[in-house]
């Protein structure tokens, strides 16, 4: 139960300092603070496992903040390192 607060602890953080309620792909690595790469991304989207909700603005790919944080959630190993520091 500890591990799943702290997770959720670390992605509501994301999203509460994230200025907007979508997350272009290429903004993604900002987004995690380095976590992951716009290419991971790419990648899951590819493989019909990326975050639900995908749209383009223009040739933009992006994701609801809030699929985005799903997502990772779901995607997140090693849950007893998600500290907030």
């Amino acid at each position: 139960m500890e591990k799943e607060v702290l997770i959720n602890d670390v992605f509501s953080e994301m999203a509460a300092r994230w200025p907007s309620s979508v997350v272009a792909r290429a903004e993604v690595k900002q987004f995690t603070g380095g976590g992951i790469s716009p290419k991971t991304l790419a990648n899951a989207d590819s493989e019909g496992s990326g975050p639900t909700g995908r749209f383009f603005i223009g040739r933009r790919v992006c994701y609801p903040a809030t699929s985005l944080v799903e997502w990772l959630r779901k995607n997140t190993k090693g849950a007893d390192h998600a500290k907030i520091h």
